[in-house]
C-alpha cells in the first residue's frame, strides 16, 4: 500500500474546513441578499472603513446613527437605500438588527431601552 504524501487526518480536516467555509459564505450570501428587501426606515450596518462608509451614507441620502472603527449604522426612510449604499461605494451592508443584535439606536437610547426592559420584564 502506498501513500501519496498525505496523512489520513489531513484529508479529513481539509474537508471539515471546506464545509465550515461553505456554511459561513452561504450564510453571508443569504444575509446580504435579504438586506436588499429590507423595509425603509430600518437600520443598516455598513461594514468597512468609517471614511468610506460615511461618504457612502452621505451619497445615498442616509442618516448616520452610530459609527466606530469597524462598522457604521445608518438608516433612511427612502426605499432603495441598500442599493444606493452599494452604488456609492459601501463594501458590505447588513441589516443591523439581524446581523449581530445591533439595536440601531444611538448609544444613549439603546442603554435606556435596555434599562427599561430590565426593570420591567414585560416590555420584551
Amino acid at each position: 500500500m502506498t501513500t501519496e504524501g498525505r496523512q489520513p487526518g489531513a484529508w479529513r480536516w481539509g474537508r471539515i474546513a471546506g464545509a465550515i467555509a461553505l456554511v459561513v459564505f452561504g450564510w453571508l450570501a443569504v444575509v446580504v441578499t435579504l438586506t436588499f428587501g429590507s423595509a425603509p426606515g430600518k437600520s443598516m450596518a455598513i461594514v468597512g472603513p468609517p471614511s468610506q462608509a460615511l461618504a457612502a451614507i452621505a451619497k445615498a441620502n442616509g442618516q448616520i446613527v452610530a459609527s466606530n472603527n469597524y462598522f457604521t449604522i445608518a438608516r433612511s426612510d427612502d426605499a432603495g437605500f441598500v442599493p444606493r449604499l452599494y452604488a456609492a461605494g459601501a463594501l458590505l451592508v447588513l441589516d443591523a438588527e439581524q446581523a449581530g443584535g445591533c439595536s440601531g439606536l444611538p448609544p444613549s437610547l439603546a442603554a435606556s431601552s435596555l434599562r427599561a426592559k430590565r426593570s420591567n420584564p414585560s416590555l420584551g
